[in-house]
């Protein structure tokens, strides 16, 4: 089923675009699921590794294992395990704590930095691609809708956590 549609954005009713943007929301994430999977197969990680890494190349220093674990999700002890992974891989490297001597820090190795970075290249100009197209008033938006919808998400799925604990 194609998603391209012959009708300008003029010729949808507020509840057609409303339709559309929750079924493009909903392929986008299966298909990011999926990109996802490819791309952690491409650089010999786990999917979920993979988010971490991400995670981790976003955040400007270190963080404890307990941030990768409210970053991603998991329960402490499956952050660690993970986080013991990534150290054997050589993708993360824990780091004393200057401020607390008791705690370690992850953060990604400069090699982890470069392989993940040149496996992201091609993408990221595919991806940059499709935002050429708009305006910088269109960008606007969707850097805002984008924000405003991963906020929402984090709220449901912290309430849906919580539900599942009581």
């Amino acid at each position: 089923m194609s998603t391209d549609s012959p009708r300008s954005s003029g010729e949808w009713s507020r509840a057609e675009l409303l339709a559309r943007i929750v079924t493009e929301s909903q392929r986008h994430y299966a298909d990011y699921s999926l990109f996802n999977q490819a791309m952690a197969d491409h650089v010999g990680l786990h999917p979920t590794d993979m988010q971490c890494v991400a995670l981790l190349d976003m955040e400007p220093d270190p963080v404890s294992t307990g941030d990768i674990a409210r970053l991603t999700g998991l329960t402490s002890g499956s952050a660690t395990r993970l986080v013991d992974r990534l150290v054997k891989a050589g993708i993360v490297e824990r780091q004393a704590d200057p401020h607390d001597r008791r705690r370690s820090l992850v953060a990604l190795t400069s090699e982890a930095r470069e392989r993940i970075g040149a496996a992201w290249d091609t993408p990221g100009r595919a991806f940059g691609a499709v935002l050429d197209g708009y305006s910088d008033s269109e960008l606007t938006v969707i850097a805002d809708y984008l924000h405003r919808a991963a906020e929402v998400g984090r709220a449901q799925a912290k309430r849906l956590t919580t539900e599942n604990r009581t």
